[in-house]
């Protein structure tokens, strides 16, 4: 049985310095206060701010550097570069994304890239799946049934049941897709959660026994369409508790 997955990223925790540090630059690099083409501080600037010693700030460098954010250069300085390169797949980047909260475009893209590759590693999934995945997969539909007062722990279900798809899949690139799966649901269950709604939460949780059922049953067409309409019932909750909201 897997242990409940936890929306670490996206929590206030213990993080190392690095962590932090990385956290701030990198978010504050995302929310557009050093545009792209300028100049992030300087190194005594920042070893100021920050309370760090060299080593740690070299290496805050090289991961938002991995991550596309900048880029150093000799004689030049280190500069912002276009969100382009961003290497928006990457989890951290994408947690200092959702920490500046969420914007009706962000959303959307989340919502396409999950339309495109979910219903086809669900597909997939009802071909290569195992006992094990299938076991796994119905105990976190069981998990989000009997998560009847608990935002978070309905959260956490709902997380582990698609990555439990991911891993059946047996595609490694589809099981990567966790880090944006992780980020629409921090979206969703920010705005509105199924366990706020009795109803809502019934609804949610047919809609993935279906998937599950699907997959276990070999029928990869009903497990993509299942999985197409649960990722479009959320978008359609959404929208319901925004325009409640402006009413």
């Amino acid at each position: 049985m897997a242990s409940p997955a936890k929306f670490h990223k996206y929590t206030e925790g213990a993080l190392s310095s690095h962590d932090q540090v990385a956290r701030a630059l990198g978010g504050e690099i995302i929310a557009g206060v050093y545009p792209p083409g300028s100049k992030i501080p300087g190194e005594s600037e920042i070893l100021s701010r920050f309370g760090i010693s060299r080593t740690v700030l070299r290496e805050v460098l090289k991961t938002l550097t991995a991550k596309g954010l900048i880029v150093s250069k000799t004689r030049v300085g280190t500069t912002v570069l276009d969100s382009s390169h961003w290497n928006f797949f990457d989890a951290d980047v994408l947690s200092w994304k959702v920490a500046r909260g969420f914007d009706a475009d962000f959303r959307r893209d989340l919502t396409e890239v999950r339309l495109a590759l979910e219903p086809a590693a669900a597909a997939v999934a009802a071909e290569r799946r195992s006992a094990e995945d299938i076991a796994e997969l119905h105990r976190c539909v069981e998990a989000m049934r009997l998560a009847t007062g608990s935002a978070r722990e309905f959260a956490e279900a709902d997380l582990d049941f698609h990555r439990a798809v991911g891993r059946a899949s047996g595609n490694v690139l589809m099981r990567s897709m966790s880090a944006v799966v992780e980020t629409a649901l921090v979206a969703s269950f920010t705005l509105s959660s199924p366990v706020r709604e009795e109803s809502e939460h019934e609804v949610s949780v047919r809609g993935h026994k279906r998937i599950a059922d699907a997959i276990e049953a070999g029928d990869g067409a009903t497990a993509a369409e299942a999985m197409r309409a649960m990722i479009n019932h959320g978008v359609e909750r959404i929208a319901r508790t925004e325009s409640g909201a402006r009413k």
